[in-house]
């Protein structure tokens, strides 16, 4: 599994890094590095671990799964994740809200 991440602002202005899976699904996740605190998630490598969709950090090499945020190298290190959805005419649609919230990401 491969994807590809872009940043996003939300109406607040804080960043949400988007990926789109190459089977269509869509994710969205804090764009802050929650190690380094840089805004570089968008960036990060996506694939997956174990069978679980995940983004690494192109810092410090950390995997967060995608659909819940885990740490997949360090379960006290997690990312916020924020619903996305593809509507029929291809546009992203990203909640301006986190389904799930890990503190130590700043931007959420």
């Amino acid at each position: 599994m491969v994807g590809r991440g872009v940043a996003a602002l939300l109406p607040d202005g804080r960043q949400v890094a988007v990926y789109t899976l190459d089977d269509g699904e869509v994710h969205a996740v804090c764009n802050i590095d929650p190690v380094a605190r840089a805004a570089v998630m968008s960036r990060g490598l996506v694939g997956d671990r174990g069978g679980v969709p995940a983004v690494i950090s192109p810092i410090g090499k950390q995997a967060y799964a995608l659909e819940d945020g885990r740490g997949l190298d360090d379960p006290s290190r997690g990312i916020s994740v924020f619903p996305a959805r593809v509507a029929g005419d291809g546009t992203v649609y990203v909640a301006t809200e986190p389904a799930v919230r890990h503190t130590r990401a700043t931007a959420a």
